[in-house]
């Protein structure tokens, strides 16, 4: 059998690349810029000299592989610390690496959770590893991640009806999920109707651009007791919602207090019941 020549030899390779490049998934391009992105991303966060270990087996990070709305992209990130592992999750942060916003925002944790895992929907503005990193009550560093295919959810137009939206700000809401006992770990779900102007959108109506107005902090108490704490950016979807957990001890109140980088502080309290929440 005769040997392909030299040219047609060439030919087939280039056939193949232009295959594997035609084949080759949109998203790939955000993958080769991701270690320079994380890279700084991470020196400012943490600097260089704090070691960030493996948390695949501290973190499960969940996240849809291809978002169907890239303005509300759901994730959520349990804790699997042992139940003999004396340590807790302190602070836990979201970073999309390739938002023009990175850091989504961080929560702060105390034993009162009972467990750390949090589920909020954020906006993902392209192909972007999504990272949860942990730091333990004893300092140490942990990192979970997973790679979401979406693009243009931080420029992705505002609610329909602004003036509805504004007519609401601050209304929250929360539900007790599951069934509620004393000292164990129960589950909450924190609505909050805000638009959360990224300040890369434009009003739908008129056209003009929308400066950012955001939720940016949030403390959630029980019976006077700080329970968890949140400092949040654009990433954070309109009307943001949190699941969490608590470790209620009877039948007390809830108290919420979100601000916005407005300066308005929105507060409400709801009382806790135990038994069959939801």
């Amino acid at each position: 059998m005769m040997k392909p020549s030299t040219s047609r030899r060439f030919a087939i390779s280039a056939w193949l690349l232009l295959l594997v490049i035609l084949v080759m998934p949109a998203g790939d391009p955000a993958l080769a810029q991701d270690s320079k992105a994380w890279t700084e991303i991470r020196s400012e966060l943490y600097g260089d000299d704090r070691t960030i270990h493996d948390g695949s087996g501290l973190l499960e990070i969940e996240a849809p592989d291809r978002a169907q709305d890239a303005a509300l992209v759901p994730i959520s990130i349990k804790s699997m610390i042992g139940p003999d592992d004396e340590r807790y999750i302190k602070s836990l942060t979201i970073v999309i690496d390739e938002n023009p916003a990175p850091v989504a925002g961080t929560f702060h944790f105390s034993r009162a959770n009972g467990i750390a895992d949090i589920a909020t929907r954020v906006r993902v503005n392209a192909y972007s590893n999504i990272r949860a990193i942990a730091e333990m009550d004893d300092g140490q560093l942990y990192m979970a991640e997973t790679f979401v295919k979406a693009s243009g959810g931080c420029a992705a137009p505002a609610t329909k009806n602004n003036a509805q939206a504004m007519a609401r700000l601050g209304d929250m809401r929360m539900r007790q999920i599951g069934e509620w006992e004393v000292d164990q770990p129960a589950e909450v779900q924190l609505m909050i109707s805000h638009p959360n102007f990224s300040g890369l959108q434009t009003d739908q109506v008129t056209q003009l651009w929308i400066p950012s107005h955001y939720v940016n902090d949030l403390a959630v108490s029980i019976d006077g007791q700080e329970i968890l704490t949140f400092e949040g950016d654009i990433s954070i979807s309109e009307n943001p919602s949190f699941n969490f957990f608590v470790m209620p001890k009877g039948e007390g109140e809830l108290t919420a207090r979100a601000t916005d980088t407005k300066g308005n502080v929105f507060e409400q309290r709801w009382p806790l019941r135990m038994g069959s929440a939801s």
